[in-house]
């Protein structure tokens, strides 16, 4: 896109401005962070040179999980407190959380029964459920599961854990931040960061190429893959103690073949797993590797060796084989791991270590961490940073619904919040009967109680303006655009609302230019 005038919330922070906390870096957790740290009264200013949740966080396996296959490792301590995540976060926000059945079918070869047996009774039994279901063996031969898989599957297990848009957590958390008073700036990179006694001062590249300096009593170093580079870069005199190991998880999607909504754990011959989910209603999600990533994390694709691996280890337990042939997008996010030495890049540690540094004006690095864990890092960091700082209120987010997560206003009280949903999503297409189900089922999931924001008092299709590309229509990218930080046509199809899925590949460029154009608009508008 073309340098167009700042948008209200693009616009350079008044260089006099002391912010108690500054936060580089607006994946999972610097958004986790920021949220928490508002919602206790303090001033916060969160800076990402790219798009909110571009890289790793919205690049994931889409899953709040507690990592069945870290038992192996002896990850309990992570497991115990991954599971107990599930349920909160799944409360916090229905509309963008899913329980999920899995089914692993049983490959002796692979692993004993009764070690499957074990590791399950351990995952029901190490935290805690009110909403998901026990483990459970089961008969694939009489199991809906089974319909999709090879005639081998004959015996297997079943288990559930919890889906995610993991894109969209990530914006609701900057979202909520935002309406407790936090400052969210994207494209906007920190090129440096100078630490005095008691300040940091940070330099500011804002989207309009123009610099910013910015005050802040305490900075948190939330950058994920970078966090171990943006200190050595960018931030002279700090010392840098540890390093990270980033491991490639490539996945691809491929159009939905069964009828099974469920998902699927399958237990691959070099000893690691294969997820195998539905998603987006129309499609299968398969993944994911574990590769060593010695390159920029700027930019990561799935090799096309990796697009083989995932192909070829779906079609030893399916009916219909996956082929290259019949993917339609890849992704692959790095992950940023603490470097334990394992030689294995599948076992290498998914905890996440907080490391303080309070030689002169604090310091936080964030090292490590994954999806499903980020409300609890968050919590932690800020309990940290609020004895540090002297002030700020109480833990608060275990509680709290995330924006849009709030259903009570449209359903009846439930101690199920995926039977809320099922009922929110019919009272809302009860509410616009002239709109297409489908479209109101997205808003539904994507935007929650806030899909009313943009859907407003529509009676036709036309009252939400022109339609830009199938299926977003002007109200839709105008709420994107003055809500949630949407500033590229990418941010909208593959990461906002995935519509991007939809398109076939030679209609993509034309789509991209038509809602870059549309946003141009928007941008330039003197009442926006």
């Amino acid at each position: 896109m073309n340098a167009k005038p700042a948008f209200s919330a693009d616009a350079a922070p008044s260089s006099r401005a002391i912010f108690d906390v500054a936060i580089v870096g607006g994946g999972i957790n610097g958004a986790g962070i920021a949220r928490d740290l508002s919602g206790r009264g303090l001033s916060v200013l969160l800076c990402e040179k790219d798009d909110l949740a571009q890289h790793t966080s919205s690049n994931s396996s889409k899953l709040i999980h507690g990592g069945l296959r870290y038992l192996e490792y002896g990850e309990f301590g992570l497991v115990r407190k991954a599971l107990r995540e599930r349920e909160v976060l799944l409360r916090c926000a229905p509309h963008i959380m899913r329980p999920l059945r899995f089914v692993m079918p049983h490959n002796p070869s692979m692993r004993p029964a009764w070690l499957i047996r074990t590791g399950l009774f351990l995952y029901d039994h190490l935290a805690p459920r009110t909403v998901l279901a026990d483990s459970a063996s089961i008969d694939l031969r009489h199991d809906p599961a089974g319909e999709p898989l090879s005639a081998e599957c004959v015996r297997g297990f079943s288990y559930y854990d919890v889906q995610v848009d993991d894109a969209r957590l990530v914006v609701l958390n900057a979202r909520d931040a935002a309406d407790h008073g936090a400052r969210i700036l994207v494209r906007t990179p920190c090129t440096r960061a100078d630490r005095g006694a008691h300040e940091w001062s940070l330099q500011l590249l804002m989207p309009d190429g123009t610099r910013a300096t910015v005050q802040a009593r305490m900075l948190v170093n939330a950058c994920g893959p970078w966090a171990d580079s943006f200190l050595r870069d960018c931030a002279p005199g700090v010392d840098v103690r540890r390093k990270l190991r980033l491991v490639r998880g490539s996945h691809i999607v491929v159009r939905r073949e069964f009828a099974y909504d469920g998902a699927f754990i399958f237990q691959n011959s070099d000893r690691r797993i294969l997820f195998v989910l539905p998603w987006e209603d129309d499609f299968t999600l398969i993944g994911t590797t574990d590769m060593e990533h010695r390159q920029s994390p700027d930019h990561v694709e799935p090799t096309d060796a990796e697009v083989h691996y995932l192909c070829t280890q779906a079609s030893r337990y399916l009916r219909q084989p996956v082929t290259a042939a019949d993917v339609v997008w890849r992704f692959a996010g790095v992950r940023p791991l603490l470097d334990d030495h394992a030689s294995d890049p599948a076992s290498v540690t998914r905890d996440y270590l907080l490391e303080e540094d309070h030689s002169a004006a604090p310091l936080l690095s964030v090292w490590g961490g994954k999806l499903t864990t980020f409300r609890k890092l968050a919590e932690e960091s800020c309990e940290r940073i609020v004895r540090r700082l002297g002030r700020g209120g109480p833990a608060w987010t275990a509680d709290a619904p995330l924006p849009g997560g709030d259903l009570s206003q449209w359903t009846k009280p439930s101690d199920n919040p995926r039977r809320a949903f099922i009922d929110f999503v019919s009272a809302l297409q009860a509410h616009y009967p002239a709109l297409d189900p489908a479209l109101v089922r997205r808003a539904a999931r994507c935007y929650g109680s806030r899909a009313t924001r943009w859907l407003g008092e529509a009676m036709s299709p036309g009252d939400l303006g022109a339609e830009i590309v199938p299926g977003l229509r002007e109200a839709e990218l105008r709420y994107l655009v003055t809500q949630e930080w949407a500033r590229r046509a990418d941010d909208v199809l593959w990461r906002r609302t995935r519509l991007g899925l939809r398109l076939p590949p030679h209609q993509r460029a034309e789509a991209r230019m038509r809602i870059e154009a549309a946003m141009d608009a928007l941008l330039s508008s003197p009442s926006h």
